[in-house]
């Protein structure tokens, strides 16, 4: 931990980090807000991004970051200013932008590219210098002239080299290092026309440990809703909980070193409760632990996951529960939606019961319960139909460490204020309007 931290003290003491005394506050879009789809086809793509966000952990045995979030800031990077977008990632730390003179196999994006010959700002990153040292994502160059960025995705890989830029968030700005992007093949339509990615983890790289803050929220609007309200993301001094309703918290896990499984939020989830039947499935089907060299399973939080994900005997727990409690008000779901339970859309608010999550106390403290209700892990799927949208990891072709792991995704997060105290290790769930945040 001693190099990034003297890294960062020493860019912070020769950088202008406006951002780090007065937070950063960004609006965040979601992919389909733009467009006119109908609930179906919102449904359709939320359904595919989770089942490709589940299957970019299993299929990979090089160190990888997770792709297909979905929701987009907007920012300037360079100077003068150039536009550019970026999805916001709890899952991943570098941050990236493709680049002008991009090689053939680039994705298209909404923007123009970002074209480093035009700022008088952007400074390359030496082979020998700290910052190229601080992760996975970089190495330097054959020729040791220069550090590259190099990262594989479930969808595929980028490759640039690292630089440093001025971005500027809304008023705030700040000197940051990141990817330029020359050559990427990422699978068409991965990043919904973003120029690139925002890392929130863990690592040394991501914005929150560049800008040296400990805390970051957010508060994520529901994206079947047919408003198209704006949802946020809070860094630094302007991110902490509001008003009076009451927040729980939850400890984090202390990440294993494996430099992957040390980017990401476990949490220790011990139990689900539906409506007043707790769920009969051991606490250790949760924990964190290692299930093959190098490769860790448990329970994270993550912003890029649509849909939530049980590990297999909590997922089946939680089918047979919801069928005896829904019983005859069960219908078949539609043809090909590959969900297994289903209610009338109007029954749904009804008859769906909430479920609560138990969190242990981490090893200290008090444990903590989480509400979450019907509205965020059932969705209406068609006009006359709605459906869990809580998934199996170990689904076809899951391999290890996905088919152990559960993760929460944003769905369950929605009108849901998350704080990520990084300083005192502590995770705040607090119940929000985030629309009107």
């Amino acid at each position: 931990m001693a190099r990034p931290l003297l890294w960062l003290a020493l860019l912070c003491a020769s950088l202008t980090f406006t951002a780090a005394c007065a937070g950063i506050r960004l609006e965040l879009i979601h992919v389909d807000a733009r467009a006119n789809r109908t609930v179906a086809e919102r449904m359709r793509r939320a359904t595919e991004r989770t089942h490709r966000r589940l299957a970019s952990m299993g299929e990979v045995t090089a160190p990888v970051r997770w792709v297909e979030t979905q929701y987009i800031a907007e920012y300037l990077i360079g100077d003068p200013p150039q536009r550019a977008e970026a999805i916001i990632d709890t899952g991943s730390n570098l941050i990236w932008t493709q680049c002008a003179g991009c090689r053939p196999g680039c994705f298209s994006q909404n923007l123009s590219f970002y074209d480093p010959s035009r700022s008088r700002t952007v400074q390359p990153v030496a082979c020998n210098a700290t910052a190229c040292a601080l992760g996975s994502e970089t190495l330097c160059s054959r020729n040791r002239s220069a550090c590259d960025v190099l990262t594989g995705y479930g969808a595929g890989a980028i490759a640039g080299v690292l630089g440093t830029e001025v971005f500027t968030f809304g008023s705030q700005n700040a000197s940051l290092a990141f990817g330029c992007v020359t050559a990427s093949r990422l699978t068409k339509g991965s990043l919904d026309g973003a120029s690139g990615i925002i890392g929130l983890g863990r690592g040394a790289l991501s914005l929150v440990s560049q800008l040296g803050d400990t805390k970051f929220s957010y508060c994520l609007t529901p994206y079947f809703s047919d408003a198209v309200n704006t949802s946020r993301l809070f860094v630094g001094a302007s991110a902490g909980l509001s008003g009076n309703t009451p927040a729980a918290s939850v400890p984090f896990v202390k990440n294993p070193s494996d430099d992957l499984f040390g980017t990401f939020y476990f949490l220790p989830l011990a139990g689900i409760t539906v409506g007043k039947a707790k769920l009969d499935v051991p606490a250790a089907a949760f924990d964190l632990r290692q299930v093959a060299p190098g490769q860790w399973a448990g329970t994270l939080i993550d912003s890029g996951s649509p849909f939530t994900s049980l590990v297999d005997v909590a997922y089946q727990a939680l089918k047979a529960e919801l069928v005896r409690q829904l019983g005859a008000s069960l219908v078949p779901p539609p043809a090909r939606s590959g969900l297994d339970l289903c209610v009338a859309q109007g029954d749904a608010g009804k008859l769906v019961p909430p479920l609560v999550l138990h969190f242990g106390s981490g090893g200290g403290g008090a444990s903590s319960d989480v509400v979450v209700p019907a509205e965020n892990y059932w969705a209406p799927v068609d006009d006359t139909t709605a459906c869990m949208v809580v998934f199996n990891s170990a689904g076809p072709n899951a391999t290890l460490p996905i088919n152990e792991t559960t993760i929460i995704g944003n769905y369950m997060q929605q009108n849901m204020h998350l704080l990520y105290d990084l300083g005192n290790g502590v995770l705040s769930f607090q119940p929000a309007d985030c629309s009107a945040m």
